[in-house]
């Protein structure tokens, strides 16, 4: 059996995962990338989207990540992250609420309205509910 990697997601506000994995997946900018241990080193920006591991007992986890960077080495990833969020944390009706407004705002004929931002606002909410919703994915 391979060893086991330290997996950490920290925002600017607080630790999210810290535990070993036997393998991460992540959302990076230019395309989903996996690590085991022994990885070589490497930095990358990440995209919104999930962060998926399997914990050193054989469970598969998922974290939500907004965006961010995520530094691989031979023993650890470290990802540092805009926001992030377990499976378990996620609250449904806010995800829900944020959907709402994004795509309100998105509808309206009006040239006061940042459609980027309105665009990454239901991005967010729709990887948190599609997160929230999926099966076989523990928090």
């Amino acid at each position: 059996m391979a060893d086991n990697i330290l997996v950490e997601v920290v925002t600017p506000e607080r630790s999210v995962v810290s535990e070993q994995a036997q393998i991460v997946m992540a959302p990076g900018s230019l395309g989903e990338f996996g690590v085991l241990s022994g990885h070589t080193p490497f930095l990358t920006s990440l995209k919104v989207g999930t962060l998926k591991y399997t914990d050193a007992g054989g469970q598969e986890r998922a974290v939500f990540v907004s965006g961010g960077f995520a530094e691989a080495l031979p023993d650890r990833v470290t990802v540092l992250a805009e926001s992030a969020e377990r499976r378990r944390d996620i609250d449904v009706a806010r995800a829900e609420a944020a959907k709402q407004r994004a795509e309100e705002r998105l509808d309206k004929e009006s040239e006061e309205i940042d459609y980027i931002r309105a665009k990454a606002a239901l991005e967010r909410s729709l990887h948190r509910l599609r997160l929230a919703g999926g099966t076989g994915l523990h928090a």
